[in-house]
């Protein structure tokens, strides 16, 4: 499996940002995704994920009501957008496959998932 995450950038606070990570390899409807994120001296962190239909997803208290994880099957993408930026929202945001297909409790966690992308930086400016 191959993943190609990209839309990061330089964003002001209060701003937003669709990242996008494009999958190959497997039956991209095969699995749920999930999305992390690696601030500078800290540990990587989980961000959002998403079932293997987008029927369930399920966010980090620390985005949560400010970001939405959605996937197109057909497109074999799956995309992630927050709003209303922060600078604490710096880091490097990477993508996963995780092999199962519905969300469970190890969702939230990095070792769960399989394949995972080259991330993506966002940086938001106060």
């Amino acid at each position: 499996v191959q993943l190609q995450a990209s839309g990061g950038g330089l964003v002001q606070a209060g701003g937003s940002l669709r990242l996008s990570c494009a999958a190959s390899g497997r039956t991209f409807s095969s699995y749920a995704m999930g999305w992390f994120r690696q601030a500078p001296g800290k540990d990587r962190e989980f961000v959002a994920a998403i079932s293997w239909s987008g029927g369930s997803t399920y966010y980090a208290d620390s985005v949560k009501g400010r970001s939405t994880i959605s996937r197109d099957n057909a497109k074999n993408t799956v995309y992630l957008q927050i709003f209303s930026l922060k600078p604490e929202d710096t880091a490097v945001y990477y993508c996963a496959t995780d092999p199962m297909k519905a969300l469970h409790p190890g969702t939230v966690v990095a070792a769960t998932y399989d394949y995972w992308g080259q991330g993506t930086l966002v940086t938001v400016s106060s």
